[in-house]
């Protein structure tokens, strides 16, 4: 060991160590750990022969000896200790500069016990990464925080000890694989709860009158208010379970019938202005981003998931465009007031800042972050957005963040406020508009919303000037019909903002949560709205009705309230863990208890409000639907895409006809005499041909596109779905089909192997040989990945297209199946194609998967000469980038 050796610097990314090392010297050497260098098994062939047999293995917790967790190192971090290790021998000092919260603490904690390090060990933090910043924290260095350490290594085992001994019972009960969590099925009981409040309710109907009114030449929207002095009724006053009004509404409920008797009376007029108010109005600007709000926004913003915002903002973070992205301060530091100021002054002038810095007090949630500063653009000067050089959805978030903090500085937004009261004959309308008289912060900013209505707000609407006893005319009147609406399901944004208020889990947390169950098949996604599946309601109603305390939001939220205890030192780790999982009302006890109490059968059934006929059952193979018919069960699957709370008796009735009787044929098919039919499955409806019998016994299906209804479906739709996937023409260069088909991700062309998804809105019926060829040029854009950055010639060794791509640790050079890191020093604008085929080619040459990939090029390579019917096509088979021929008779 070097007494006079380098400093090592461990962080968690490659990415975050490349910016880092910009600001060290070269006395300092940055290595990345690559996350969490040790963990619990994740499953029995991880644990160690020496412990197999105890009984607590399992769990990977000796839950008899203070709950002691049994940790190891997962082989795919094993090359990364070595090589920390290896530098370590050569160190005089071990600086830790994980991130800043709980988690950071631990993987430091994690690192030094694997690392074992017989030189001084410092834990370096710092909120951004900024030269100001990391100089700051090399001076400011501390001891490790155990008690962080503690509440983090607390929430790990108990999250492993409800995740594995209540798992187990929905596995015997239910169906194998099934999961819960601490966490988790908390979340998915909101999204079931919510999904029932749509079943229980009852839809009303009620008229309104809608007036297009004029004065001064200036037309404008009055909606009817009352009659003969009587309010009438809207949306809000009715009771979403019962359909009727809600009781001690003293309103007027309009039908067609009195709507349009309303209108024919009313529409002459006179129309007069019997009342106008105004009044001025304004409205503050919104906090900072914390971890919550951020991906609130982006959900309704951008359209980004939890999951997908945490990426990028974690990709900003340690690029050192935004400060530490895990945080619930709204708090901002005054460097940063001081360069949101100075921003707005050069941007947006000077009556746009108030005469004082506006302040957020950092307060903060349960299960609160330990970073002590709101998310904003980091540094002393914040970049423009224009400036940054980013793009994609790393420069839509940096540009949302960036907005936010300017208007979180700046002057509020000043508006006015009209209301009118119009009569006529014995009807009262009434007109609102809002004008802004100066926008404010809403120059930079205006916040999203889950809610279509709400957004209408913030949008002006200019009345003419209206006073009392003002004579206005009638353009236009017409009787509304209106129906009242099921409560919203919850999206990403509201269920973040919802578990945020309950206290549930933790808001660096939310992304991994909501990730996991849409993984797992409790949730999918139908646009926006999260819509729970037939598993996540029986699963909900089983812990419900046995296990209630580890589903209620109250008990979760108290868990983390002992966490955020244990992480200020004031309660005992072990203490804590040894009530939540033995005693009589413990975790243990209760699902050894109430294991007994589950019948099988009545766990896997549901029954729903309105359809009592019917039983919903979750099975091996998916959720089906059991009735009686003629004294007889009848059953039937119900598709994956069914949702809960839009099942109706029509819909089952008819899957059940399919399943008895078969379906009514569309029609024969030309070339074979078959019939086809159009049935529902599974996995939805597509279209047959032929029926199931011994000699046939898996008919050619094909699913239907997305937008086409089983109903519209006509023989001449269904003979081109049974077509696919359908030959367009030759590949000019390999001379292989190019094709047309429907696979598991949508309507795709595809030639040799190389898929491109055809865009929404193209029908893949009508697609042509020359738009697929256009298609198969575009770089391909994997799903979830972004475009390459840059694309060269294809590899003389590997004979695939080398692209140069930005992954989570940075940009590589990604060649077929191998893939390598820029070296030290290279950036994405200075590698050339030179470089990038030696890169490859030593990559290739030194790993397996390398060797197997060239191996298969050569083969590629033979089979491309022997297919290639032009001198043009066996050079490009040979790799040769231009050929060049002689003219007859010219040398």
């Amino acid at each position: 060991m070097a007494k006079d050796g380098v400093k090592l610097v461990v962080v968690e990314s490659p990415t975050k160590a490349k910016t880092i090392r910009k600001f060290l010297g070269k006395e300092y050497v940055v290595e990345s750990c690559m996350g969490h260098v040790r963990d619990l098994p994740q499953s029995s062939k991880d644990i160690p022969d020496k412990f197999k047999k105890e009984k607590w293995a399992q769990l990977g917790v000796n839950v008899d000896k203070n709950f002691e967790p049994l940790y190891m190192v997962p082989k795919e971090k094993l090359k990364v200790v070595k090589n920390l290790k290896d530098k370590l021998a050569d160190a005089s000092e071990l600086i830790l500069a994980t991130d800043e919260d709980r988690e950071g603490e631990s993987i430091s904690w994690h690192l030094v016990e694997v690392l074992k390090p017989h030189v001084p060990t410092k834990r370096m933090v710092f909120h951004e990464i900024t030269k100001d910043a990391i100089q700051k924290a090399l001076k400011d260095t501390r001891e490790i925080d155990f008690n962080l350490v503690k509440a983090q290594e607390a929430r790990r085992i108990l999250d492993r000890l409800v995740g594995y001994t209540i798992s187990p019972l929905l596995w015997k009960k239910i169906a194998y694989g099934l999961s819960a969590g601490r966490v988790q099925s908390v979340a998915v009981r909101l999204i079931v709860e919510r999904e029932l409040e749509r079943l229980k309710f009852k839809k009303s109907s009620y008229w309104g009158v809608l007036a297009q009114l004029k004065k001064d030449n200036v037309e404008f929207e009055s909606r009817l208010l009352s009659v003969q002095d009587k309010r009438i009724a809207t949306g809000k006053d009715f009771d979403g379970t019962t359909g009727k009004l809600e009781a001690g509404k003293d309103v007027r409920i309009l039908d067609e019938k009195a709507a349009k008797e309303l209108v024919a009376r009313v529409k002459g007029g006179p129309w007069t202005v019997t009342e106008v108010e105004e009044k001025p109005m304004s409205r503050r600007p919104s906090p900072p981003f914390i971890t919550s709000t951020l991906q609130q926004e982006s959900n309704r913003k951008l359209g980004l998931s939890s999951r997908e915002t945490m990426q990028v903002a974690q990709k900003l973070y340690e690029q050192g465009f935004i400060t530490y992205m895990r945080t619930d301060s709204t708090f901002l530091s005054t460097e940063a007031i001081k360069a949101a100021r100075e921003s707005i002054q050069s941007k947006y002038g000077k009556e746009y800042l108030p005469p004082a810095p506006r302040t957020y007090e950092g307060k903060k949630a349960k299960g609160a972050q330990e970073a002590h500063e709101a998310i904003r653009p980091a540094g002393s000067q914040f970049v423009d957005p224009d400036d940054t050089g980013l793009s994609g959805q790393q420069l839509k978030l940096y540009d949302l963040i960036w907005k936010r903090t300017m208007a979180s500085q700046m002057v509020d937004s000043r508006q006015k406020q009209v209301s009118a009261k119009i009569q006529s004959g014995d009807a009262l309308f009434n007109a609102t508009g809002m004008t802004i008289e100066f926008p404010g912060y809403l120059r930079a900013y205006v916040e999203g919303s889950d809610d279509p209505d709400a957004e209408l707000q913030e949008r002006e609407v200019r009345l003419p000037a209206l006073k009392a006893r003002d004579a206005v005319t009638c353009a236009k009147l017409d009787p509304t019909d209106h129906e009242t609406k099921p409560p919203a399901r919850y999206t990403e944004a509201s269920l973040v903002q919802t578990m945020e208020k309950e206290g549930i889990g933790r808001p660096s947390t939310y992304a991994s949560i909501i990730g996991t169950i849409i993984d797992r098949g409790y949730v999918r996604k139908g646009g926006t709205a999260l819509i729970p599946t037939f598993t996540a309601m029986v699963v909900s109603k089983l812990l419900f009705h046995h296990l209630p305390q580890f589903v209620d939001p109250g008990f979760t939220s108290e868990m983390e309230e002992s966490l955020d205890t244990i992480a200020e030192g004031d309660l005992d780790h072990e203490k804590y863990l040894k009530s939540i999982y033995f005693g009589p009302k413990g975790l243990k006890q209760q699902v050894e208890s109430q294991e007994k109490e589950i019948d099988p059968g009545e766990a896997r059934t549901i029954k729903l409000d309105g359809l009592d006929k019917y039983s919903f059952h979750v099975g091996r193979y998916g959720a089906y639907v059991t009735t009686e018919r003629d004294g007889q069960n009848v059953s039937a699957s119900i598709p994956d895409n069914e949702s809960p709370a839009d099942t109706t008796s029509e819909g089952i009735e008819k899957l059940i006809d399919q399943k008895i009787n078969g379906a009514d044929a569309l029609g024969k098919d030309p070339k074979t005499g078959l019939p086809i039919y159009v049935l529902t499955g599974r996995y939805g409806p597509y279209v047959q041909l032929g029926d199931v019998s011994e000699d046939n016994d898996k008919p050619k299906r094909q699913g239907l596109p997305a937008g086409m209804e089983p109903d519209q479906v006509t023989l001449a739709d269904a003979l081109e779905l049974l077509s696919l996937p359908k030959t367009l023409g030759e590949h000019p260069t390999s001379g292989k089909d190019v094709k047309v088909g429907i696979g598991r991700f949508g309507p795709y062309v595809v030639h040799d192997g190389d898929y491109r998804s055809i865009p929404k809105g193209e029908s893949l019926f009508a697609m042509t040989f020359a738009r697929a060829m256009e298609m198969l040029n575009q770089p391909k854009k994997g799903r979830g990945r972004a475009a390459p950055l840059k694309e060269f010639a294809k590899h003389p060794d590997l004979g695939e297209v080398i692209q140069l791509m930005n992954g989570p640790y940075g940009p590589y050079l990604k060649c077929g199946k191998v893939n390598v890191s820029l070296p030290e020093g290279a950036t994405p604008e200075s590698v050339t194609e030179a470089q990038a085929i030696e890169l490859l080619r030593e990559k290739a040459g030194s790993s397996p998967q390398g060797k197997k990939a060239l191996k298969a090029a050569k083969g590629k390579t033979a089979g491309a000469l022997k297919t290639a019917r032009t001198p043009k096509a066996k050079a490009e088979a040979m790799g040769v980038k231009k050929v060049i021929t002689r003219k007859k008779g010219k040398k």
